[in-house]
């Protein structure tokens, strides 16, 4: 996180210098930018597929899978505002609108807390295969195998 200045976002898109600042004139600002991205790159991935709901979310996050790097950005932007509270609007980037419309179609008594579970276990099973143990255990991402591991798992998840 360190590493994500206004200059460096310059350099790298090749703006001008001072060119970033003008659009996030704070550090603050900057960081919940690039978050809101993060995130709705993230959102307009997420495969909700009537025909086959765990199959579409396992794909979803065997995709957040193979963008290893993005995925742990937003990782460490979500842990950056554990340290600085100022961040934690950026708290509120996740799936969980999604997860509580489905916790709703799929019945459950109450979505909103059927949907916070659901995140929370998403997001669970992302960093577990990301950086805990099932990132050396678990089957490489981007493969059928890695993608019926995961829809497995997530229909044990979606039972009511």
């Amino acid at each position: 996180m360190r590493g994500l200045t206004h200059r460096a976002v310059d350099r790298r898109a090749g703006l001008p210098e001072g060119s970033t600042s003008a659009y996030f004139r704070t550090r603050k600002a900057l960081i919940e930018g690039f978050v809101a991205r993060l995130a709705e790159q993230e959102q307009q991935e997420i495969v909700l597929d009537p025909t086959d709901l765990a199959g579409g979310i396992a794909r979803t996050i065997d995709g957040w899978l193979v963008e290893r790097n993005r995925t742990l950005a937003r990782y460490a932007a979500m842990l950056e505002a554990t340290h600085h509270p100022e961040l934690k609007t950026i708290m509120v980037h996740s799936p969980r609108e999604q997860a509580t419309a489905l916790a709703e179609a799929l019945g459950h008594e109450d979505p909103e807390r059927a949907g916070a579970h659901f995140t929370a276990f998403i997001e669970g099973l992302l960093f577990y295969r990301l950086v805990g143990g099932g990132s050396t255990a678990g089957p490489a991402p981007g493969t059928e195998e890695s993608v019926r591991d995961l829809k497995n798992a997530v229909e044990k998840a979606l039972r009511p």
